[in-house]
């Protein structure tokens, strides 16, 4: 004997056409803002590389171009491995923030607020901006010289008065 179970589906709530069409207009709007965003990000980038010397077709390539950065600030390659550790990447974004923003002469809330928080509009404003590339400012630490060998002075005799 065969059993037969049947649904009933009018307790279901189905879309309309019109929320269809809502939600695809919705998406459609955050994907063209979010290429949109994307797009003035690489520019930002860009520019801001080729102000650093650095090749401005490096912006577009994903990790190559966090690689550029480090060589940018004067932070060691390897850092860019710390960037695949949850919540040390966030760290490291902090600092290299803060980085990018001092080798451009900028300040540290302009690190924060501009290159971390904002980083398309932080990159356009050091870009397009009067901003210089000041240098890495970050360097490796070079290993301490020693000081030079300083020749004993001999003793000073006090100046003689004659009466």
């Amino acid at each position: 004997m065969e059993s037969t179970t049947t649904y009933d589906t009018s307790s279901y709530a189905t879309a309309t056409p019109q929320v269809d069409g809502a939600v695809t207009a919705m998406l459609m709007f955050w994907t063209i803002f979010a290429v949109a965003i994307t797009v003035v990000a690489i520019v930002a980038m860009w520019k801001m590389f080729t102000k650093a010397g650095k090749p401005g077709w490096a912006s577009i390539v994903p990790i190559y171009n966090v690689y550029v950065m480090l060589q940018i600030i004067g932070r060691p390659g390897w850092w860019l491995l710390l960037f695949f550790i949850p919540f040390v990447n966030i760290v490291i974004a902090v600092v290299i923030a803060l980085d990018t923003a001092k080798a451009f002469g900028k300040d540290a809330l302009f690190g924060i607020l501009g290159n971390f928080l904002f980083s398309p509009i932080g990159y356009l404003i050091i870009g397009f901006g009067k901003s210089q590339y000041v240098g890495p400012v970050a360097a490796q630490a070079t290993p301490a010289q020693p000081a030079a060998p300083t020749q004993p002075t001999p003793p000073q005799t006090p100046p003689t008065t004659q009466l």
